[in-house]
């Protein structure tokens, strides 16, 4: 877990200080702590080996020469590291066709970011390629494989780099929470068979932009047979209902389910939650409505966005709809009629005055969320 205690060293807070590396503000990257790093190859191109398996469970990466010197120096970071002072730890690795992902652990304060040890591992791949498989005129050596020389010009036309150019250059995530690290971990190991899925079922992993459900329209991602489903219910809880309401609620709606009603549910409040994760468990599907939950159109994960978790396992079994509605949809004059007298009814209840508010508050399109719920499953 991060160690978030405090460290005299007003130089890692200066903006211009270039051991910094500008992700979240007011944290500095020389701290002890374990990061999830992900590292994407230019193009998403498959330069490190392919798929192999029959199943899901039988799901593995096959890595090709590259690939296998690649996760030999990604193995060997923290001891090449170490005499100048890192002293870390590799907690998970797995080279995919193409990207790969790591847990490294900063077991004390480091000399320099981690984003020093990233950027050196990656200049080191892409030395390596240009050293093994690029003659001394830029073009590819005879004896390259047939799929590394398709990548040279690639190679040539990113700047000598075999990495996928972002503005961070990598993706990367801080261990915060309790039993975060048990996740993560699974998460790197589990990326074959997840990969397996997704390539068996692109169908259900594809990003929808403009599905209309109703009159309204919404970016999706899932099963949309889902919407065709003639029994449907809404799971909709205040964040203030008691622990006897939600289980009470929560009998309910799984008697429904069982029933073969489809649930819809924006998974906002505790009781939400908690009742969109038991229906997930048991298998039963659900219609998820969300505030912001995938990346936009013009970002360059788009293409290879999925969702994590028990979301994945759902959306690869069919049983899953994820729903954002775009901004139209949550400033439509019905889904503004039905969410401000929402909250007008609400403030009545208090005996509060109440006059409409901006669509651009959170609070407005949370409860929008739930008033479109509403509406896809009347």
């Amino acid at each position: 877990m991060a160690d978030k205690t405090e460290h005299p060293q007003p130089a890692y807070m200066s903006p211009v200080d270039p051991n910094r590396h500008h992700r979240m503000n007011n944290w500095d990257y020389r701290r002890r702590a374990i990061y999830h790093i992900t590292i994407a190859v230019a193009n998403r191109w498959n330069l490190f080996g392919k798929l192999v398996g029959d199943s899901a469970d039988t799901a593995r990466i096959e890595l090709n020469e590259f690939g296998v010197q690649v996760y030999r120096k990604l193995q060997a970071t923290p001891q090449f590291y170490a005499p100048k002072g890192y002293d870390l730890q590799l907690l998970a690795l797995k080279v995919m066709p193409d990207h790969l992902h790591f847990v490294i652990f900063a077991k004390s304060p480091l000399p320099q970011s981690i984003g020093t040890v990233v950027r050196g591992f990656k200049s080191g791949c892409s030395s390596l390629f240009k050293r093994t498989y690029i003659g001394t005129e830029g073009k590819p050596l005879p004896s390259i494989p047939p799929v590394l020389a398709k990548f040279a010009s690639i190679f040539e036309e990113n700047g000598g780099s075999i990495w996928e150019r972002i503005p961070a250059g990598y993706h990367e995530r801080i261990l915060f929470g309790k039993g975060q690290l048990n996740n993560m971990i699974t998460y790197v190991r589990d990326n074959p068979r997840r990969l397996w899925l997704k390539t068996r079922h692109p169908d259900l992993f594809r990003l929808h932009r403009q599905t209309e459900v109703r009159g309204l329209v919404f970016t999706s991602l899932g099963n949309h047979f889902l919407l065709d489903w003639p029994l449907r219910q809404l799971v909709e809880m205040s964040r203030s209902a008691s622990e006897e309401q939600i289980q009470e609620r929560l009998q309910s709606v799984l008697a429904a389910a069982r029933g073969g009603a489809v649930t819809y549910t924006a998974a906002i409040s505790p009781g939400e939650k908690l009742i969109a994760r038991t229906l997930r468990e048991q298998g039963f599907p659900l219609v998820v409505l969300l505030a912001d939950g995938f990346p936009a159109e013009d970002s360059p994960n788009a293409q290879y966005y999925k969702p994590g978790g028990f979301y994945f396992e759902a959306c690869s079994q069919g049983r899953l709809l994820l729903l954002e509605p775009l901004e139209q949809t949550l400033t439509a004059p019905a889904v503004n009629e039905a969410t401000n007298n929402a909250l007008r009814a609400k403030a009545a209840a208090r005996h509060d005055d109440y006059s409409d508010i901006s669509t651009a508050t959170q609070r407005y399109r949370f409860m929008a969320l739930n008033q479109i719920g509403r509406l896809l499953a009347e």
